[in-house]
């Protein structure tokens, strides 16, 4: 039997690093660790909702816990001269001591712009499920989305895949659309995937999103198009 795997996890340590990064002495501190930054994720993405925030990366040191967020929208997490970044951290701090009270580590927040959010799989699957909220034909927005990611120049492929009550029908089902190429068995393909939930007045729409951003290779680590590598005929 085969077994479907997360195109991220797949691909760790090969064209991907982790998403957290740091070491625990014992079993005791691991535990607290993984409970710590699983409680950051869930916040951020649930108080950050709206502001096309994609991915969420966590450092530790000895006397420092460093959270690096990457949104399309940073002017919207940042705030006028800053206030909302320091309330977000001043949130983040006392979320932290609830679920750890005796991890006295600094927390700095960071964030990233994302420069071509089209090129991105969380902000899109966040984009398809602003306009499922909007009541829009879900099938004119999977059609518009599509377009809109192919036309970027890094972009080789897109898939969107959206589950549920699909225009209100009784029955629950699974429709998708692809455009170009997902070789999501090639390690060496820069493929990016995200998943969102649209809530709806007659239920909950799954929205799946994976990219295909060209292949990575080991000497330069930057994905490159096939049209690039393909050689030359005469």
């Amino acid at each position: 039997m085969t077994h479907t795997v997360h195109p991220y996890a797949h691909r760790l340590g090969i064209i991907r690093d982790w998403k957290s990064r740091w070491f625990a002495a014992d079993s005791k501190s691991y535990r607290e660790n993984i409970l710590v930054d699983e409680t950051i994720r869930r916040f951020l993405m649930k108080r950050l909702r709206g502001t096309y925030t994609s991915t969420i990366e966590i450092e530790r040191s000895a006397n420092e816990l460093r959270v690096t967020i990457s949104t399309a929208r940073p002017g919207l997490v940042i705030g006028r001269s800053g206030e909302n970044s320091v309330k977000l951290r001043t949130e983040l701090t006392s979320v932290v001591h609830k679920v750890a009270p005796k991890d006295h580590r600094t927390i700095k927040l960071d964030i990233n712009e994302i420069r071509q959010p089209e090129t991105d799989a969380a902000v899109v699957a966040y984009m398809v499920a602003e306009g499922l909220e909007k009541r829009m034909p879900f099938r004119r927005v999977l059609k518009q989305t599509i377009e809109k990611v192919i036309a970027a120049r890094e972009v080789e492929g897109v898939r969107i895949a959206v589950s549920g009550r699909l225009g209100g029908a009784e029955m629950s089902r699974k429709e998708e659309l692809k455009k170009g190429r997902i070789p999501l068995q090639t390690f060496r393909a820069d493929i990016d995937f995200a998943h969102e939930k649209a809530y709806l007045p007659y239920g909950v729409i799954g929205i799946k999103v994976w990219i295909f951003r060209g292949n990575v290779y080991q000497d330069k680590k930057t994905p490159v198009r096939m049209s690039e590598t393909a050689p030359a005929r005469s």
